[in-house]
């Protein structure tokens, strides 16, 4: 059995996955809004005789306001299918693969750093995938009589 020390230091690898994601989920993309504001305070200030300037500042503002719109729109649509997601096969075949790598890492020797930290991790990737699993089952058969109903009466 494995110490403490071993324990914490064959989970290293996945603390800095963790962090790494979690890192990468603080990325932000440039503020649009403030941009935005930014260019119509600059498009106020352009003299009225300028005219060839101020035609090319409200072309990117405008620009800039198309973009917005469409990225809303991309955002309320992704919204959308996430949350009418009722799962699939893959979530089945993805908690297959889990079990399966649990149950071969359980062949791999015991006394390896991170065998425990990696074990754990997989028994809780197993529960989750299981929950995905059944979310999706459980979708498809609410839904199964509306779909028989459907094929008599076109059928």
């Amino acid at each position: 059995m494995p110490g403490l020390s071993a324990i914490v230091l064959g989970s290293v690898p996945l603390f800095g996955g963790a962090l790494l994601g979690a890192a990468a989920g603080k990325f932000r993309a440039p503020d649009i809004h403030g941009i935005l504001i930014k260019e119509m305070d600059l498009l106020s200030r352009i003299p009225p005789e300028q005219e060839a300037t101020r035609a090319e500042v409200q072309r990117v503002v405008t620009m800039h306001i198309d973009d917005m719109v469409k990225a809303a729109d991309r955002s309320h649509s992704l919204l959308a299918s996430a949350v009418t997601y009722q799962g699939n096969w893959r979530d089945i075949v993805l908690f297959i693969c889990t079990v399966l790598f649990a149950i071969i890492w359980w062949d791999v020797d015991h006394n390896r750093t991170n065998w425990l930290t990696m074990f754990i991790v997989l028994i809780i990737l197993a529960f989750v995938t299981a929950g995905y699993a059944l979310r999706g089952l459980y979708g498809s058969l609410r839904s199964l009589p509306h779909s028989l109903g459907k094929r008599t009466e076109t059928g």
